[in-house]
């Protein structure tokens, strides 16, 4: 006969088990991310996207700065 202790522990690990359900919303899956997670960062891509500068607004990578001097050799 199954002792008590063991059915306990048995309905326990159960109820552990069907709480990790993502239920509705939830994730499903390694590296999933719920509903409210994938709103919640469509809302900040969208404002980083707002914060973008003009074209132009930058000079270019390869170009000097126009305040540096010309390097010259220490004597």
């Amino acid at each position: 006969m199954i002792s008590r202790t063991t059915t306990i522990a048995s309905a326990a690990a159960l109820l552990l088990l069907a709480a990790c359900d993502g239920g509705p919303g939830g994730a499903s899956g390694p590296g999933a991310v719920s509903e409210g997670e994938a709103q919640a960062l469509d809302d900040a891509a969208e404002m980083l996207d707002e914060r973008r500068l003009p074209e132009g607004a930058l000079p270019p990578i390869d170009a000097p700065p126009q305040d540096a001097e010309p390097e010259t050799e220490a004597e």
